[in-house]
């Protein structure tokens, strides 16, 4: 195999598990309860500002950081405080596959490593990855922020992003690393636009693609 890549980098929520198991619910569930107990923003509020942010700072918790001055730890703990174990199961699939991509594998994520590692667990995947780039890592970026992909390549030890892979379930995740030099592959349905260089249904899948693009 021509190994064209030398690190892959997996996002982590909506990407090593499929987006309808209604665990970003739940997230987003415990992101507002923390607004309006924290920071006693009205609950009608609370949608309004909470895409404002994200759409604003990339992550909500980066805007609220940004302007409220927030305790990021606490809000981290406080929002991935969910049953993980009613959302998310071993895919008997999905480590096989994930193993069979031969280069390095790595984490990127925007939320923290203890939820990582949690996510991780909840799924079988231990031992997958090399290790975790998490928000705290990328702090006070974000993906897609262009430094927050400078830092995961500095933290792998690449010095060329064009040896490296990130697959994605979100587009403008995708967009920053494509513009950063990263070969970019969406999960999910949907075409590929100017934002990414191929396309997957599910992460099961992406063992063949990397084939077929490395010859």
């Amino acid at each position: 195999m021509d190994m064209r890549f030398s690190t892959l980098f997996f996002d982590l929520d909506d990407t090593l598990y499929p987006p309808d198991n209604g665990m970003w619910h739940a997230i987003a569930a415990r992101i507002d309860r923390y607004m309006h107990e924290r920071l006693s923003i009205p609950v009608e509020d609370l949608p309004t500002l909470r895409n404002e942010l994200f759409s604003r700072y990339g992550t909500t918790l980066r805007g609220l950081s940004m302007t409220r001055s927030i305790d990021v730890q606490d809000y981290l703990a406080f929002v991935h405080d969910i049953p993980m174990g009613e959302y998310l199961a071993p895919d008997p699939a999905l480590r096989p596959a994930v193993l069979a991509c031969e280069p390095r594998r790595w984490i990127l994520t925007n939320a923290d490593r203890a939820h990582a590692g949690r996510v991780i667990g909840a799924l079988s995947l231990e031992g997958c990855f090399e290790a975790v780039v998490d928000i705290l890592d990328l702090w006070p970026y974000c993906k897609p922020m262009a430094e927050a992909y400078q830092i995961a390549l500095k933290r792998a030890g690449e010095d060329d992003p064009r040896r490296c892979l990130l697959v994605d379930d979100s587009r403008k995740n995708l967009a920053g690393a494509r513009a950063a030099g990263f070969f970019t592959v969406l999960v999910g349905e949907g075409q590929c636009g100017q934002d990414c260089d191929a396309q997957i249904d599910s992460l099961i899948h992406l063992p063949t693609l990397l084939k077929e693009i490395t010859g």
